[in-house]
């Protein structure tokens, strides 16, 4: 019986598509980046995602092409990509940040014109419908993570159009996969009780602070240290995981291990729960989009279309690095901030910038990514603490933190730069 078969069967049934079960998201895409791209071919992809997802498109040997986003969602903005870039780029990744769709039906439409594959990353919306029709759904090729929603700590799935596909990427991913140990299948079984009972116990500022102070934490600001000397030798043998793998492994060392029954047991079990745990952040973002600090495309979009299941709530604060660590005292850590963009956090020599990126940084320094899950607990932190909402529609006088300059903003244009507090890498 194929590995993960059950999960693989649950899926299939649950996003119509043929499905193939993978230890992790990003395996995942490693894969469909493997099956569909040659070797230095361009990706063109938003700046504003996990520093992750980069290296898992170098690992493939590919170029990421970093295009211009919408200040209000961070996604892909198809009309703001130059026509010289679409002539060159050989593919295009979307995020669907936080779980707000990408403009996946232009995207689908121009990579139909051009004869290039379109991937969907869909690690933050497992339960997101656009027109009707699922994300993961629209391309060659989606990857998901159960480590977002169901909140696994391991586990994905790579969905393709039909099941010859399948059968072929499922021979590269037995190829990729490395033995797992008891020890490991403990761990990423017992860690998200262990957050759960944190959380519950209400000792999330206490193991936080400890946590920091002791140096635990496998990141200490929003992107990992880039390393660009050794980034730049891995490159000369890509396409390679392993040569990759001091990257890709961060946050999830895990990512490639074939997992026990253990594993795949509570994985399984919390997929049977998966819906109700849709249900439940749809209420989460209906409160949490009724607020000041909820942008444009979360309010337009939860007035059209209702709710949406979102994995996080990207709300616009000001000075929202400081914040980060005030809400640690209200019990709340915020994780998934992905800051600055890519093409400043890894430069020229890794990424082709983005030709305007002044939204994306204006987005990436002003997004607070919510649990809708603790949503009425957040809306009281942000109350108590007098949070000013922040908009990229501000005139560039407009006093306190958003007015300051920073990443490259001038302060005419319309979405002033990062906020004088604000934590960067420079790798």
């Amino acid at each position: 019986m194929p590995y993960g078969s059950r999960l693989t069967a649950e899926m299939t049934r649950r996003l119509g598509r043929e499905c193939l079960y993978t230890p992790s998201a990003r395996l995942a895409l490693y894969l469909a980046l493997r099956r569909w791209c040659r070797p230095g071919a361009r990706v063109l992809m938003s700046p504003v995602n996990d520093d992750v997802i980069l290296f898992v498109v170098l690992a493939a040997g590919l170029r990421p092409v970093q295009a211009p986003v919408s200040v209000w969602d961070g996604n892909i903005d198809p009309a703001a990509v130059p026509e010289s870039t679409w002539r060159t780029v050989d593919a295009v990744l979307t995020t669907n940040l936080y779980g707000i769709p990408d403009r996946v039906v232009e995207l689908r439409a121009r990579c139909d014109q051009l004869g290039i594959p379109l991937f969907e990353d869909a690690a933050h919306a497992i339960g997101t419908h656009v027109e009707g029709q699922p994300i993961g759904t629209f391309g060659k090729a989606a990857a998901f993570s159960l480590s977002k929603h169901v909140a696994g700590m391991a586990g994905g799935f790579l969905a393709v159009e039909d099941a010859r596909t399948r059968r072929e990427v499922e021979r590269l991913r037995d190829e990729l996969l490395v033995p797992g140990r008891l020890r490991g299948d403990l761990a990423t079984t017992l860690r998200p009780l262990a957050r759960s009972a944190v959380r519950g116990l209400r000792l999330v500022r206490p193991v936080w602070r400890t946590m920091q102070r002791l140096g635990l934490l496998e990141r200490d600001t929003f992107r990992m240290e880039l390393h660009p000397l050794r980034l730049a030798d891995r490159a000369r043998r890509a396409p390679s995981l392993s040569a990759y793998e001091p990257w890709v492994r961060v946050d999830l060392h895990g990512f490639r291990e074939r997992h026990g029954p253990l594993v795949r047991a509570q994985l399984q079990l919390r997929m049977e729960r998966l819906d109700g745990d849709l249900a439940r952040r749809t209420v989460g973002v209906s409160l949490l989009a009724g607020t000041a600090w909820a942008g444009r495309a979360l309010r337009d979009r939860t007035a059209e279309d209702g709710p949406l299941p979102l994995f996080r709530v990207p709300l616009l604060v000001r000075d929202r690095d400081a914040l980060l660590d005030r809400l640690v005292d209200h019990g709340l850590v915020c994780g998934y901030v992905y800051d600055p963009p890519l093409d400043d956090y890894a430069g020229a020599e890794f990424v082709e910038p983005s030709p305007d990126p002044t939204a994306a940084r204006w987005f990436a320094s002003h997004t607070l990514p919510a649990d809708p899950l603790l949503a009425r607990t957040i809306i009281n932190a942000l109350t108590k603490d007098g949070v000013k909402p922040a908009s990229p529609e501000a005139p560039a006088h407009d006093s306190g933190p958003d007015a300051g300059s920073g990443s490259g903003a001038q302060p005419s244009v319309p979405f002033p730069g990062r906020d004088a507090t604000s934590k960067s890498t420079t790798g």
